[in-house]
């Protein structure tokens, strides 16, 4: 085979070179992109080695996301509110005296590279400090790279508990599963009316099967009844017979705390069977592709989130403004929240008496009333933040907001 190599080599060049062509939303200058990703999160050309290391006069955020597979669309979104923080931040003329600048990574959604690019930004590239990743199982195989390493790590949006029960290092500026499975748990008891639900979860996925354990046992504990739980794996196109053996429990509503991605073709099966139920979910399902996959299938459902670009909050409409001018298009929740663990980061290096990882973490640590774009932040002793959360409700293209509940 090694006289296939030269040709290999040509053909991979070319391939790097109109992947790279394709990008629509190239990094800022005050990010380096080391994946080269393309702006919808699709095909992209190999990570290419990093830049050189930060000059003196800057200091380097590490970014571990999902830039491309099955959640890219959240990966971009958060790239997408970090660049956004530090541009600000830096046109405020950054911090100290110093410039920030961010080395991001693609993860393609998988933990064993996010855990690999964590290692790299640490080892290799010497950031201060960590922002990422969405899903739950990356961040908790990011977390285990950064805690032993002394260097402070804010997810902006995984909610399973166990990310931050790594180490005092790790933070997060959003709520977590409790409370998120609490939220739709009473929503669909007081608000909807429900008795009877049932569930389809995905058994590889830390997210999902941690919402499963609290919707369940919050809505039985407020005299629902769950009539099945069925489970799928990451990935998977077909969930008929999940779906036939949920029909005949003959449940008012199915909750199914998934990603975007499987979400919107379950919809349009369950739709094809008859089941004409809606269907509930989390902060999951907030993605523009939600839309094109589930097309009207989805529409009359409800899920929970952080925030939403309708809060007329002038502070609000302004970011959504700022982002919509800088990327063409509406904020979503991860957008919100990575531009809030940005600045999260921004204030703790602004008030730290060093870069060290302690002096950073001691900061962070005592974050109270923070006004982010997607509710004050206020960091538990668990380094977890108390913040409320909003229902929305899946329309036309767009979820309208239903209600907020506070913790």
């Amino acid at each position: 085979m090694r006289r296939f190599v030269p040709m290999l080599l040509a053909a991979l060049a070319l391939m790097v070179a109109g992947c790279e062509k394709k990008t629509q939303q190239p990094a800022s200058p005050e990010t380096t992109d080391s994946s080269k990703q393309t702006a919808q999160g699709g095909s992209t050309a190999p990570a290419t080695p990093p830049a050189k290391p930060a000059a003196s006069d800057t200091l380097l955020l590490g970014v571990a996301t999902s830039l491309t597979g099955g959640q890219a669309t959240f990966g971009v979104s958060t790239r997408n509110g970090i660049q956004l923080a530090i541009k600000e931040a830096n046109e405020a003329g950054g911090v100290k005296g110093k410039k920030l600048e961010a080395r991001v990574y693609d993860d393609q959604g998988r933990p064993e590279e996010a855990a690999q690019a964590v290692t790299r930004l640490i080892d290799q590239d010497k950031v201060v400090l960590i922002l990422g990743d969405v899903a739950s199982s990356n961040s908790l195989a990011m977390a285990q790279k950064a805690q032993p390493a002394g260097v402070p790590m804010i997810t902006p949006s995984s909610t399973n508990p166990a990310v931050t029960e790594i180490g005092d290092y790790i933070f997060r500026v959003c709520f977590i599963d409790p409370f998120q499975g609490f939220v739709m748990a009473k929503f669909a008891r007081e608000n909807l009316k429900f008795s009877k639900v049932a569930v389809l979860q995905d058994n590889k996925s830390a997210y999902s099967i941690g919402l499963t354990d609290v919707f369940t046992r919050k809505f039985t504990e407020m005299g629902g009844k769950i009539t099945g739980v069925e489970s799928y794996s990451q990935g998977d196109t077909d969930y008929r017979a999940q779906l036939t053996a949920i029909k005949k429990t003959q449940p008012e509503a199915i909750y199914v705390p998934g990603y975007y991605s499987e979400v919107g073709v379950i919809a349009r099966q369950a739709r094809e069977l008859g089941l004409k139920v809606p269907m509930l979910g989390g902060d999951g399902w907030d993605s523009e592709k939600l839309y094109e996959l589930g097309g009207t299938a989805i529409q009359g459902s409800y899920f929970s989130n952080h925030y939403s670009p309708d809060n007329p909050d002038p502070r609000i409409q302004k970011f959504v403004a700022d982002y919509k001018a800088a990327y063409g298009s509406v904020p979503d929740a991860l957008a919100a929240l990575a531009y809030d663990a940005a600045n999260v980061a921004i204030d703790a290096l602004k008030k730290a008496p060093d870069t060290s990882g302690k002096s950073i973490r001691d900061v962070i640590a005592q974050t109270k009333n923070f006004p982010g774009i997607a509710g004050a932040i206020t960091l538990d002793e668990k380094r977890n933040a108390v913040k409320p959360a909003v229902v929305l409700k899946v329309g036309d293209g767009k979820a309208e907001y239903v209600t907020t509940v506070s913790p």
